[in-house]
């Protein structure tokens, strides 16, 4: 979000809440904004909203905006990978993938990340939903993979990286990223964030036994909880700079979910903290698409998770540590990195306060002590681990932040990756959805989607091709470049309150090498 200070969105909730959302009205023809159809036409906010305290005017002015430039928005974050091939063959179990993000959030709160492991073998993808700010998502981005690939590698690899260091020589990489030139690294950090990865990869080297391969499972819990620690950690302790100072405490008093999927030839882990979801694209023997959900929500919806919850902390606390649907009525995700409101003790909040930079005392979020606090932690960025072995029919993963699984159901996703990666449409009757149309709308219906399936695939990027029917799709499932307009032009006062953040990667699997294995 914005401003740390909106961290229970009460109005513009997805992480923190849900209530109604202010009606924005056509002055002429008296719709909504995604019924009006005019390009001309002005909006306003019901003024019943206007005591609310947003930033709003009388008159919202929307712009029509031409298909060049909405593909320039659509495509401005869009980054494509293909594994190279060796002798005219791909040898890999992935073929490449797609990524693409679609800010809400002024200036976006999500994050990706996608790199190779170079050390071991296999690749790394993530998408972390950052809320409170953008700060502990960022840090997610940067440092997590770093964590997964240590904890991944054997004693011998461990003693070599820390002789390299003691002896002031360069390391080999452990990671080749795989980045859009939006996604940046914070170069005023790296000398501490490396700091701590030495000092987890020392106390590795001391666990490890040589001649024994770590698990991948325990290794992306470990590097989870670990990160998690380590941010607390930094925040508590400070730093010199004060810069540096303020920007861990950001992190830490800031939050973020991840969904990280590591793929090693057929072996599929996925490790999920939150309400981010990875669902596999499943090729059925007559050519559609089938959602194979491969995470489960960290939220109110999950009984399980409530369960938890209720049963980490006293009897006495039942009704209120999940209030409302929340997380002590405030936070809707129910694991999550940073936090530190939801984790550190009373005291330790205060005593970090006061001796921080004078920034953070003007920080309305970090001075805030969350309702029936009593028997902290409550929140813990320990992740869930799925494993799944990759079949021939698995064709592509979809990881999404919640901002897309908001806006379309899991089929409907698979189904429009699947059809754009194929190439192959496959018709589905036309649904009205309840709505009563004449037989003439219904033709002008039919003419218009015979029309567009000559262009329903100009998207390369078939991360993008998602967004342009997330945000562009109209009752009839079809997407329509009117609302794709408006919903594009929104000022950034009334974008957040349609929809979240949006960030996605999909990985394209190779059957051929999948089944051969």
């Amino acid at each position: 979000m914005a401003a740390a200070s909106q961290l229970f969105r009460v109005a513009l909730g997805r992480k923190f809440g849900r209530i109604s959302i202010p009606t924005l009205t056509c002055q002429n023809c008296c719709q909504s904004l995604l019924s009006c159809t005019s390009a001309n036409h002005t909006y306003s906010f019901d003024q019943r909203w206007q005591s609310r305290g947003y930033r709003t005017s009388s008159v919202w002015h929307t712009y029509y905006l031409t298909p060049p430039q909405v593909n320039g928005i659509l495509k401005a974050n869009e980054y494509s990978f293909k594994v190279p091939e060796f002798d005219g063959k791909n040898l890999s179990s992935i073929m490449g993938f797609d990524s693409n993000q679609l800010p809400a959030n002024a200036p976006i709160e999500d994050r990706r990340s996608a790199a190779t492991c170079l050390q071991t073998r296999g690749m790394l993808y993530g998408v972390f939903d950052g809320h409170a700010g953008c700060a502990c998502a960022q840090a997610l981005s940067e440092r997590l993979f770093y964590y997964i690939a240590v904890s991944l590698l054997p004693h011998k690899t461990l003693v070599d990286m820390e002789n390299a260091v003691e002896n002031g020589r360069a390391l080999h990489p452990v990671l080749q990223w795989h980045k859009h030139p939006n996604d940046y690294f914070s170069k005023e950090a790296s000398q501490l964030y490396f700091s701590s990865l030495r000092t987890y990869w020392q106390e590795l080297l001391d666990l490890s036994v040589p001649g024994e391969q770590p698990d991948v499972a325990e290794a992306l819990v470990s590097a989870f909880k670990r990160l998690d620690n380590d941010i607390s950690l930094e925040a508590q302790v400070g730093d010199p700079n004060a810069f540096l100072h303020y920007w861990v405490l950001r992190v830490a008093f800031s939050g973020a979910t991840a969904c990280v999927a590591h793929i090693d030839g057929n072996e599929l882990s996925l490790a999920n903290t939150g309400d981010g979801r990875a669902v596999l694209g499943v090729q059925e023997p007559d050519g559609s698409f089938s959602a194979l959900t491969l995470t489960n929500d960290h939220s109110a919806q999950n009984e399980s998770e409530v369960h938890r919850l209720r049963s980490e902390h006293p009897r006495s606390e039942a009704k209120t540590v999940v209030k409302q649907d929340r997380l002590l009525g405030l936070l809707m995700p129910f694991r999550a990195f940073g936090d530190v409101k939801f984790k550190w003790s009373i005291e330790l909040q205060r005593r970090v306060l006061e001796s921080g930079p004078d920034q953070l005392h003007e920080n309305e979020h970090a001075k805030f002590i969350p309702p029936n606090y009593h028997t902290p932690p409550y929140l813990t960025a320990e992740p869930e681990i799925t494993r799944h072995r990759l079949r021939p029919q698995d064709r592509f993963l979809v990881l999404g932040s919640d901002g897309l699984w908001e806006t379309l159901h899991r089929q409907e996703v698979v189904r429009i990756v699947g059809e754009h990666l194929t190439g192959v449409h496959q018709q589905q009757p036309v649904s009205v959805g309840g709505f009563k149309v004449t037989l003439g709308q219904m033709q002008g219906l039919l003419q218009e989607r015979k029309a567009r399936i000559s262009s329903t695939f100009e998207d390369q990027n078939s991360a993008t091709h998602l967004i342009r029917h997330a945000v562009g799709n109209n009752e009839f499932g079809m997407v329509d470049h009117e609302r794709l307009s408006k919903m594009l032009s929104l000022p950034e006062e009334l974008a957040r309150m349609y929809r979240d953040d949006i960030t996605i990667i999909i990985v394209q699997f190779n059957p051929h090498v999948i089944g051969g294995q």
